[in-house]
């Protein structure tokens, strides 16, 4: 049985479809590590952080398709290197994921390669992807497609858990 795996930029109306995808993204996130939901992935409300992406002109989300049902998304930003680059913009894939019963069968490779090639069309010569470190399949998913890496972010956690407790640490002052 032959399947079509296709990519399409999401529009508003996918968000129900984005959230969903994000909260197992999150989850699996969160098994690696902790602080990922608190400093790699969206703001809450969820919803109204994907609404947001979808209004900023360098901000571009494609959902992966199996079949026409969305299995998958990939969230890329464009963003300017330092000043003395002047002009010069470097296209970042912050998030992909794709369901775990579609992974192996191209949705990710679609998905990157679309992704790229609409930033390429608005003269993008640089692309970064963000991984962390231990997550072996996102790794070889990069490399796979010509990434190689060129920066590290080591983190250190006086809280003993690796950040899980951030927000019961730093909860506001209550008011008298």
């Amino acid at each position: 049985m032959d399947i079509s795996v296709t990519a399409r930029r999401a529009d508003a109306p996918d968000v129900v479809f984005l959230v969903d995808l994000y909260r197992k993204l999150e989850a699996e996130m969160s098994a690696i590590h902790p602080m990922w939901p608190r400093a790699d992935g969206l703001d809450e409300p969820v919803d109204e952080a994907f609404l947001a992406c979808l209004g900023d002109s360098g901000t571009r989300i494609y959902l992966g398709e199996i079949d026409g049902y969305p299995l998958g998304f990939i969230l890329g930003r464009s963003r300017e290197l330092l000043v003395h680059e002047a002009g010069v913009r470097v296209a970042a894939i912050r998030m992909v994921f794709v369901e775990q019963d579609a992974r192996g069968v191209g949705v990710g490779e679609v998905m990157r390669d679309t992704l790229m090639e609409e930033f390429r069309s608005t003269g993008h010569q640089l692309f970064d992807s963000h991984v962390l470190p231990g997550h072996r399949l996102a790794k070889n998913f990069f490399e796979a497609g010509g990434f190689a890496a060129r920066s590290i972010i080591m983190h250190h956690s006086d809280l003993g858990d690796g950040g899980r407790r951030i927000r019961a640490q730093f909860l506001p002052p209550a008011e008298s």
